[in-house]
């Protein structure tokens, strides 16, 4: 976390996304649920969409992995989905937000596993 905050390299980019789902969804204070790792995370999903826009902020494509053309996974993941953030701040904000810390509880219910990578938009020349 703190080398993803602690870049000097701000402005905009995409956050990628990549998630697999629990089972069943499994919450930290313990409550007894029936939800699927699935359902609990679309709760979070049909909420976050306020908190990302709160801070200029701006979903994208959002969808369903089905399939693996190239490469080797154990499993593939469930679904990716990619948001463009203004800045760093802006991420930060959002996730320090009383708004997202409400719904996180369903991500973190929902997600047995998420990798979010950093994308700076450029041009290949710029690799």
């Amino acid at each position: 976390m703190q080398e993803f905050f602690g870049s000097a390299d701000d402005g905009p980019f995409v956050m990628v996304n990549l998630l697999k789902f629990k089972e069943r969804a499994e919450y930290a204070d313990g409550r007894e649920t029936t939800l699927s790792g699935a359902e609990a995370y679309a709760i979070y999903a049909a909420a976050v969409p306020k908190c990302i826009a709160d801070v200029g902020a701006t979903a994208g494509f959002a969808g369903k992995v089905t399939g693996l053309l190239l490469g080797e996974v154990e499993e593939n993941w469930d679904m990716v989905a990619l948001v463009e953030y203004p800045s760093l701040d802006a991420f930060r904000s959002m996730m320090m937000s009383p708004d997202y810390q409400k719904i996180a509880v369903h991500r973190s219910a929902g997600l047995e596993g998420q990798l979010n990578i950093r994308v700076k938009p450029g041009e290949l020349s710029d690799a």
